[in-house]
């Protein structure tokens, strides 16, 4: 009785592009395909272009291990396609490129997730990032709105100081002497860091000398000398204790004082008029 023949290895149809390796070759794309998309979602948020740089790089690295399963794949296709009775010695084959496939899945999964955690460090990072510039701006905002109400209570106070000395100075012009002593004294309390509180002292001076209250004049005019030697209303007060001093019959202490005005401040004007004083006399 004959023998039946042998069984072949492999039954069934042959694995066509819609079964086995293929059926897989679809698959990787769809599980790269669900994995990239996201990815690629996420690294559209990002602005920091070394973020970008290794999102590409990573995305670079997982493409051409795709390509790489791909032709593999093609590979076994190509195998199952020649495979005949003979075909077990192939089969060894075919066993040790889906190992070797298998190996090459295991890295793309493990690249994959490096790509998904290194995503996810830069977008926290890129939102504390966002967190920390929201915050500074805030803070800046808050520092120019302070800045502002600061600049506009200096320009009200300055206007105020302006307006309160030119009243003092108006009060002395119109020969009212006492009511411009009182405005200037005002104007020396309210505004005492102002740099016209030296001319507001001086004037105080000459309303005393035109009052003929020349003692008081005097007094006045030394507060300047002592108090603000380096301001321009100096050599001034010196030239008018002078005067003060001549109309108080004191004519060798207004020589003195007119020397000292010379000495102390040789190129001021109220020396040139010490000068000529000093040669009348």
């Amino acid at each position: 009785m004959r023998k039946p023949p042998p069984r072949p290895l492999c039954r069934g149809r042959r694995p066509g592009p819609s079964s086995g390796a293929g059926a897989r070759l679809a698959w990787g794309g769809i599980f790269l395909g669900a994995f990239l998309v996201p990815l690629l979602a996420h690294a559209a948020l990002f602005d920091d272009d070394e973020a970008r740089k290794q999102i590409v790089q990573l995305r670079n690295q997982v493409e051409s291990r795709q390509k790489s399963i791909e032709e593999r794949l093609s590979a076994i296709d190509a195998r199952l396609a020649q495979m005949d009775s003979s075909g077990q010695n192939r089969a060894v084959d075919l066993a040790q490129l889906l190992d070797s496939l298998k190996q090459d899945l295991a890295k793309l999964r493990g690249q994959v997730e490096v790509l998904a955690n290194q995503t996810e460090i830069l977008e926290r990072r890129q939102k504390e990032l966002y967190v920390d510039l929201d915050n500074r701006l805030r803070r800046l905002e808050q520092t120019q709105s302070q800045l502002q109400d600061k600049l506009s209570q200096g320009e009200r106070s300055a206007a105020s100081e302006k307006q309160a000395y030119e009243a003092a100075l108006n009060q002395f012009k119109l020969g009212n002497y006492q009511l411009a002593i009182t405005n200037f004294q005002n104007f020396m309390t309210n505004f005492a860091s102002s740099e016209l509180v030296p001319s507001a002292q001086y004037w105080i001076g000459n309303a005393h000398y035109a009052m003929r209250d020349y003692k008081s004049a005097i007094a006045a005019q030394q507060r300047v000398v002592k108090l603000w030697p380096e301001n321009s209303k100096a050599p001034d007060a010196l030239l008018n204790i002078a005067s003060s001093q001549s109309e108080l019959g004191q004519s060798s202490a207004a020589r003195e004082t007119l020397r000292a005005l010379v000495k102390k401040y040789p190129s001021s004007s109220a020396a040139e008029q010490a000068k000529q004083r000093l040669i009348r006399k």
